[in-house]
This record gives structure tokens, C-alpha cells and sequence, in this order.
């Protein structure tokens, strides 16, 4: 089971925030066009107490527990703050007139597709790698992992889940992965790739119905973030997060975990 705190979001200044509530706060002051401060402090009565969010209005502080309430209550009577909190953590406070209530679900569940028809075969070339700067193929099997909010005590059905992920993967099998920079001339059917690497200069036609052109080298990370890239967008609103295992052969592969775009 995956709780909220363990995940980190970005804001659009790049401050890595604590919390979806912190990134909900965040978006809404970029939204209204308010500039703000995250993580700042102020001095008081000789201590220093540390608030989450300050604006040109005033400051906002996340409840997230008795001692964030305690701030809260230190500071209220003397600057203009504004408390959001869960119940859990606002309960016992009797002026709530000043703080909201946030409804968020801390449940996450994450369940595993790993099945021996999630398969596929290719061909690829690594021109930087002096072994792999030969055109060879591999069977790569995939486990992918969907980690999201729970509904109806599930993430997302494993049959749906299956169907989806096989959707993206046709798209690569019995595919010739290439790094988009060795295109030298295309048509309407057609790519010649060529490049000089270790064993030789390549210079090769390929049918378009059979490439695959990655805007990086065709390596097996590359291929994991390209699932990823694909089948997110096909997830219920849900899912936060996918990880993908892709497996080059046998006992070598790659990992990759990402969370939605939010």
C-alpha cells in the first residue's frame, strides 16, 4: 500500500512539494496569477516557525498534524494565515471559521501485469556501444506496474489493465528500433539510416511499416520510458503512477517509474 506522503510533486517553479494538496494550493495561486514563496518562515516572539506557502495576501499553511495546528494557532491572532486540514486534524479547533477542509483519500493500491503474451520481438542498433553497433534482435517481456487511487478497492481492473498495455505493444513488435538523428533521407515508404560506429560504416533502407524511430538511442531504458509515454494516457484518472520493467533476454532489462503529468 502506497500513502500520499511518499509521493513528491513539482509546482511550476520546480519546488518539490510534499503533497497533492501543496500542488492542488500551488496551481490555484499560479491560476489567480498570485506569486508566491514555498517553504519560507517567519520569525516570531523569538522563534522561527516554517510556512508553506507566502503571498503579497498573506500565508497558507497545510495541516497536516497536531503540531501544524499548534503553529497555526500561535501565529493566527497575529498575521493574516490560512489553514487547510483534513478532519483528522482540525477537529479540535473551535473557531474552524478560518480553515477548510480538504477531502483526500491517502489509500493508494498498486497491482502487477506480468503475463507471457505482454511480449514482443525486435530488432535494434546501438551505434555509441561497440557490441551492440550490429543490427541484432531481442525478445523483450514486459511487468508493468499501476500504482493509483483505490475505487471500489481496486485500481484498475486486470483485465482492462492486460488489454491496455497489450494495445501499446503491438506497436513495437517485429519492429526496427532507430535513434531519429541516423535519418539521412526519407520518402513516402522509406527511411535510409546510416551512421560510421565501431564495426563499420551502416547505411541501410528501411521500409516505414517496420521502423521505429525513437527521439533517443534504442536502448532498453528508452524503450520502457516509450511504453510509459503511451499508455498513460490511455489510464483511468485514477492512476498516478506507472512502473515498467522491460526485460532485454534474459536476467537484464530496465526499470522505470513515472508519475502521471499532473
Amino acid at each position: 500500500m502506497i500513502r500520499n506522503k511518499e509521493f513528491r510533486y513539482r509546482d511550476g517553479k520546480n519546488n518539490l512539494l510534499r503533497s497533492k494538496t501543496e500542488l492542488s494550493i500551488a496551481k490555484l495561486l499560479q491560476y489567480l496569477s498570485i506569486d508566491y514563496e514555498y517553504d519560507t518562515s517567519i520569525d516570531f516572539n523569538g522563534m522561527t516557525y516554517k510556512i508553506d506557502f507566502k503571498t503579497d495576501k498573506g500565508f497558507i499553511e497545510i495541516i497536516d498534524n497536531h503540531e501544524d495546528l499548534i503553529k497555526y494557532n500561535t501565529l493566527k491572532p497575529f498575521v493574516k494565515i490560512f489553514g487547510i486540514g483534513n478532519a483528522i486534524n482540525i477537529a479540535k479547533e473551535e473557531e474552524i471559521g478560518s480553515l477548510s477542509v480538504f477531502g483526500e483519500s491517502n489509500e493508494y493500491g498498486s497491482i502487477f501485469i506480468e503475463d507471457p503474451s505482454l511480449s514482443f520481438d525486435y530488432a535494434h542498433i546501438l551505434p555509441l556501444v561497440e557490441k551492440c553497433s550490429v543490427l541484432h534482435g531481442h525478445t523483450a517481456s514486459l511487468m508493468v506496474e499501476i500504482i493509483g487511487n483505490m475505487r471500489d478497492n481496486m485500481v484498475i481492473d486486470f483485465g482492462e489493465a492486460k488489454r491496455l498495455v497489450k494495445d501499446v505493444i503491438r506497436n513495437f513488435d517485429h519492429k526496427f528500433f532507430i535513434n531519429r538523428r541516423y535519418i539521412i533521407k526519407e520518402d513516402d515508404s522509406y527511411y535510409r539510416v546510416a551512421f560510421d560506429g565501431p564495426n563499420g560504416r551502416f547505411d541501410i533502407t528501411l521500409p516505414k511499416h517496420t521502423s521505429y524511430i525513437l527521439n533517443g538511442e534504442a536502448t532498453v531504458e528508452n524503450l520502457a520510458n516509450e511504453i510509459i509515454c503511451l499508455l498513460m494516457p490511455k489510464m483511468p484518472n485514477n492512476v498516478e503512477a506507472l512502473g515498467v520493467y522491460i526485460y532485454e533476454g534474459v536476467s537484464k532489462g530496465a526499470h522505470l517509474i513515472s508519475l502521471k503529468d499532473v
